[in-house]
């Protein structure tokens, strides 16, 4: 489900946590965390509501995922900017997390802003912060060892039996990580309960343990 902070309502968590047919993964993209920041992009949340707001969700909404993206070298973003963005990158321990770099749009708002950064700055501030949610990322995938959840199954491993690719509701196509299982009498499209043995990386190992539906 993808939201922008200022649009979630205490009804909409509510819905949320509630339901059995709304999968509780979260996609809100935040852009930065420095207020300066914000302001500069034209968003209407701060920091400060924005920390609220997950907490909130996180407290509310059972084995909830959330999934962000953030902006580095936006104009006129300085060194202490985006510490900030780090250090909110470590406090907040988003399971999912990609970082785009500021491309320059021409006759858009931000490209008639002050103080454009060089390519690389662009690029550095990016690989560090993919680097802070990798730590992030591969604890939390540490943590799912033993855990049991449904896993779909969207395709075979190549050249080996009873080896399958799937995703649990942790996982987005094409932009999350997968889960791989070893099960009998699988296919694409099927559901099948698992235990998760063990991580690789950005991805899980998991083996049937019930029968797939």
């Amino acid at each position: 489900m993808y939201f922008y902070p200022m649009y979630v309502s205490d009804e909409v968590i509510d819905a949320i946590a509630g339901s059995k047919r709304i999968v509780p993964y979260l996609d809100m993209p935040l852009q930065h965390a420095s207020d300066r920041m914000l302001k500069r992009m034209q968003r209407r949340v701060g920091r400060d509501e924005t920390v609220e707001l997950l907490a909130k969700l996180r407290k509310r909404i059972p084995n909830l995922v959330m999934r962000t993206t953030f902006i580095t070298g936006f104009p006129g973003e300085t060194d202490a900017d985006f510490e900030e963005l780090s250090e909110f990158v470590r406090e907040q321990k988003f399971e999912r997390l990609g970082v785009f770099t500021y491309s320059f749009e021409p006759d858009t708002p931000a490209a008639k802003l002050p103080d454009h950064l060089p390519e690389e700055v662009k690029n550095e501030r990016r690989a560090r912060l993919m680097a802070e949610q990798q730590e992030v990322a591969f604890a939390w995938n540490d943590a799912q060892i033993g855990r049991q959840f449904d896993v779909l199954i969207d395709a075979a491993v190549p050249e080996q039996p009873n080896a399958w690719i799937g995703r649990s509701y942790a996982d987005a196509p094409d932009v999350d990580g997968v889960v791989y299982v070893t099960g009998e009498e699988l296919s694409a499209g099927r559901i099948v309960p698992c235990e998760v043995v063990g991580s690789s990386e950005y991805d899980l190992v998991a083996a049937q343990v019930g029968e797939a539906w």
